[in-house]
C-alpha cells in the first residue's frame, strides 16, 4: 500500500479484534477466524491484531505471531491490517519484521510502558522500530498526556512512513492542541478511545476511531462513522447515546473491564467464551446483567 491507501485505511473504523481463549487457556483458532470473518462480512475495512482489546500484554511472542498470521490470512484482499507491536526494542523490531514478512500494511506501536520515558527517547524508540521496516506505515499509539505536538512533529520529520497516530488521551481540548502543533494534515488522527470519544475528537480533527465494540455490533460502529463523515451530528449523537452505557462499562475504574465487557457481550451472543487472562477478570453476575441490558435492542 502507498501512503494514500494507508491514510485512507486509518480514516475509518479501526477494529481491534478480541483474542478468544479455549477451555485449556490457549488461543481458540477456529473461533478467532470466525470472529474475524464476522467483522469482514459486517463491512470492517481495517483490522488491528495485537491491540489492547486483543489482550496484547497477556500474549506470548508465539501467540502474537499466530494472531498476526491468522488475521492476515483472513483479511487478504478484504481489509488493511495494522499489526500491534511493542515491549522492549528487540521484541518490537522482531514483531515488526514478522508483520512485514507476513504481508501487513502497517504497524501500530504501543505506548512504551517503561517507567522513564523522555520526549526525545520516545522519538528514538519509534525511529528505531520504523527504520527496521521502511516498507510499512507506522502508527504510534499515544496515551501520554504530556507528549507534546512538537515532539510528534519531530518524529514525522525523521520518519515519513509515520502516517497516522492513535491518540488515546481522554481530553478533546488537549487532543486538538497537540494535533495542530504536530500537524493536523500531516498525520491521520485516529480517536483512540473508541466510540465514546469519537464525536468530540472528530470535531477537533480526527477522521477515524478505534473500536472494540465493533466485535459485537459492526453495524453500529460503521453507522456512527457514516454519520460523522456526513456531518450529521444529530444522528451521530443518537447513536452515541445507544452506545454510551456499554462503553461506560468498559471505561469504568480506569478501563479495568475494557476487554471483559466485550467478551461478555460476545459470550451472551454465543460467539466466544468470556474468559480473559490476568490481570483482567471475568465479570461478576451483577455486571453481566448490565452488559446484557446495554446491548439489548442493538442491530446485531
Amino acid at each position: 500500500m502507498d501512503h494514500s491507501a494507508q491514510r485512507a485505511a486509518l480514516a475509518d473504523v479501526v477494529a481491534i479484534p478480541v483474542t478468544p481463549f479455549a477451555a485449556d487457556g490457549s488461543i481458540d483458532r477456529d473461533v478467532f477466524r470466525a470472529l474475524l470473518r464476522r467483522l469482514l462480512d459486517g463491512g470492517v475495512r481495517t483490522l488491528t491484531p495485537n491491540g489492547n482489546t486483543g489482550e496484547f500484554y497477556t500474549l506470548g511472542p508465539e501467540e502474537r505471531r499466530l494472531v498476526t498470521d491468522m488475521t492476515l490470512e483472513e483479511a487478504r484482499g478484504r481489509a488493511a491490517v495494522v499489526v500491534g507491536v511493542g515491549h522492549d526494542l528487540p521484541t518490537a523490531k522482531a514483531a515488526a519484521r514478522h508483520a512485514r514478512d507476513a504481508g501487513a500494511d502497517m504497524i501500530m506501536v504501543h505506548q512504551p510502558v517503561h517507567p522513564y520515558v523522555s520526549q526525545d527517547g520516545w522519538v528514538d524508540y519509534h525511529v528505531e522500530i520504523a527504520d527496521e521496516v521502511p516498507e510499512l506505515g507506522v502508527v504510534p499509539y499515544i496515551r501520554n498526556p504530556l507528549l507534546e505536538g512538537r515532539t510528534i512533529a519531530r518524529l514525522g520529520e525523521r520518519c515519513p512512513q509515520v502516517v497516522g497516530l492513535k491518540y488515546a488521551v481522554p481530553d478533546a481540548v488537549r487532543f486538538g492542541a497537540v494535533a495542530r502543533e504536530a500537524g493536523l494534515d500531516r498525520f491521520v488522527w485516529v480517536a483512540g478511545l473508541a466510540e465514546l470519544y469519537a464525536l468530540p475528537y472528530w470535531a477537533m480533527g480526527a477522521t477515524g476511531f478505534t473500536s472494540g465494540l465493533v466485535n459485537v455490533a459492526p453495524a453500529l460502529s460503521l453507522a456512527l462513522l457514516d454519520a460523522l463523515r456526513a456531518g450529521d451530528y444529530p444522528a451521530a449523537q443518537k447513536l452515541w447515546e445507544r452506545i454510551r452505557p456499554f462503553e461506560e462499562l468498559r471505561a469504568a475504574d480506569q478501563s479495568a473491564n475494557n476487554v471483559t465487557v466485550v467478551k461478555e457481550a460476545l459470550a451472551a451472543l454465543g460467539l466466544c467464551r468470556n474468559e480473559v487472562r490476568p490481570p483482567s477478570k471475568t465479570l461478576p453476575d451483577a455486571l453481566r446483567v448490565e452488559v446484557a441490558a446495554a446491548i439489548e435492542g442493538w442491530e446485531i
